[in-house]
């Protein structure tokens, strides 16, 4: 099955989330993946991890059989990550610590989490996406 993705910035990430959210139970999975933006000059992430998690995340959703939802949520540049106030790391929901971030996300609560240093495993990756 083909993936849904939609992409979200800090500034769209409300609208966004709220389209994904309300297309949620049509999904067998609804991930969020929060991802470094990419560098203007290089037009690549400017995180090494998120350039070699983004690739297996979405080989392993688009060879899932199932319906799968993924929201990209770009966390900004370097220094904006960096800052302790960035709204996904204070954020009540999210907690974010780092970058990639894969998030298995169910009846408006996260179920599942691949942080930085895992989210590249693809034997987590089934994990999350089979919901356990």
């Amino acid at each position: 099955m083909p993936v849904k993705v939609l992409d979200a910035t800090l500034s769209t990430f409300q609208g966004e989330f709220e389209k994904f959210s309300n297309e949620a139970p049509k999904n067998k999975a609804n991930l969020i993946l929060f991802l470094a933006d990419d560098e203007p000059s290089t037009k690549r992430s400017w995180c090494p991890d998120c350039v070699g998690a983004e690739p297996v995340i979405l080989k392993k959703l688009e060879a899932s059989p199932d319906n799968v939802a993924l929201l990209r949520a770009y966390v900004g540049d370097r220094p904006t990550w960096r800052n302790p106030e960035h709204p996904w790391r204070v954020d009540s929901s999210f907690k974010l610590k780092g970058v990639p971030t894969l998030i298995r996300w169910e009846d408006g609560v996260i179920k599942g989490r691949l942080e930085d240093h895992e989210a590249h495993l693809e034997e987590k990756i089934d994990s999350i996406l089979s919901g356990n």
